[in-house]
C-alpha cells in the first residue's frame, strides 16, 4: 500500500483552532501542492491570522505524535452566508482520510448550527474529493482578476438533519 492511500497510523484529534495555530495554518495553505505552478499568485500572500480564526468556526485535525502534535488539516465554517471557506490537508497525509473526517465534523457543525445546505466554491484540483464527499455541482464562480483569473466549480453540501 502506497503512502499516499494508507490510513494515517496515529490516532486524529479534531479541535477548535485557536490563535497560536494561525502561523500554521498559513503555512499549509501558501504551502499546499494544489496551489502551484498557475495557482501559486493565489495563496502566496495568503494568511490565516487570529482575527480570521477568532470569526469563523475554524477547526484543525491534529495527529497525536507524542510531540504535542501535528496539524494535518484544517477547515473553516462560515455560518451567514453558510459557506465552506477553506479546508486543506498536508500534501503528505492526503488520500488517508482526513480530509473525509474534517468534512464529516464540518457536516456536524453545519448541522448544530441549524444549517440545511452550504456552498464550497472549490478550487480545480479539489473537484474530484467535493464530489466523493458528497458535494453537489451547482454552478461556476467566474475569474476575478487579478486576485483569482480563472473559473472555479462551485458545490452545495446538503446538510441531513439529525
Amino acid at each position: 500500500m502506497s503512502s499516499r492511500t494508507s490510513p494515517v497510523s496515529q490516532p486524529i484529534t479534531i479541535r477548535r483552532a485557536v490563535a497560536r495555530d494561525a502561523k500554521r495554518l498559513t503555512r499549509l495553505v501558501r504551502g499546499s501542492g494544489a496551489y502551484q505552478g498557475k495557482y501559486a499568485a493565489a495563496v502566496a500572500g495568503y494568511r490565516v491570522g487570529p482575527d480570521y480564526i477568532e470569526a469563523h468556526r475554524a477547526f484543525v485535525a491534529v495527529g497525536v505524535d507524542g510531540h504535542g502534535g501535528r496539524v494535518l488539516g484544517f477547515y473553516s465554517l462560515v455560518l451567514a452566508p453558510p459557506e465552506l471557506d477553506l479546508l486543506f490537508v498536508a500534501d503528505d497525509v492526503q488520500g488517508r482520510g482526513i480530509g473525509r473526517l474534517l468534512v464529516a465534523h464540518m457536516q456536524s457543525e453545519a448541522r448544530a448550527a441549524g444549517i440545511d445546505r452550504l456552498k464550497v466554491v472549490s478550487h480545480r484540483p479539489a473537484e474530484d474529493f467535493y464530489h466523493r464527499v458528497g458535494a453537489v455541482r451547482t454552478g461556476t464562480a467566474f475569474a476575478n482578476p487579478p486576485a483569482v483569473p480563472w473559473d472555479r466549480p462551485e458545490f452545495e453540501f446538503r446538510i441531513p438533519s439529525g
